[in-house]
């Protein structure tokens, strides 16, 4: 019997969806601060790749020459160069070091979001969350 034919069987089945409604009372603070941190994580990864390739388009488009120009003529200095001040090894250290900063204080931001849940389920009693098993 091909899997094609066990599918088919199954769908032909009649289930019964059960719903199941639970309140979320507790969020282990461990739990979010990995959670966040591996999410804060991956948004570093992100901001670091998008501020390179912005800069390696902006580069190759000549927008920093032209750019160079315009203020070579307004400050009326022949040495200025902008390219000089903000190069890729520049900006790709300042973006390492945000995104390490985003990275640590997202993740308290968890341990601390778990906290305030925690506390407010004193008040509240907690999120109803409801579920369907089909």
């Amino acid at each position: 019997m091909s899997v094609a034919e066990k599918l088919q069987r199954k769908e032909m089945r009649q289930t019964t969806s059960r719903q199941v409604r639970l309140k979320l009372v507790y969020l282990d603070v461990w739990s979010l601060v990995k959670l966040s941190f591996l999410v804060w994580l991956c948004l570093g990864i992100v901001l670091v790749v998008a501020s390179v390739l912005i800069w390696v388009v902006l580069a190759s488009t000549g927008i920093f020459d032209t750019l160079d120009e315009t203020l070579r003529e307004v400050m009326s200095d022949e040495n200025f160069s902008i390219s000089n001040s903000f190069g890729i090894g520049q900006v790709l250290v300042f973006t390492v070091i945000i995104a390490l900063l985003n990275t640590i204080v997202g993740t308290a931001l968890g341990a601390v979001a778990a906290f305030l849940y925690n506390l407010s389920v004193r008040l509240t009693g907690g999120l109803l969350v409801g579920f369907q098993n089909s």
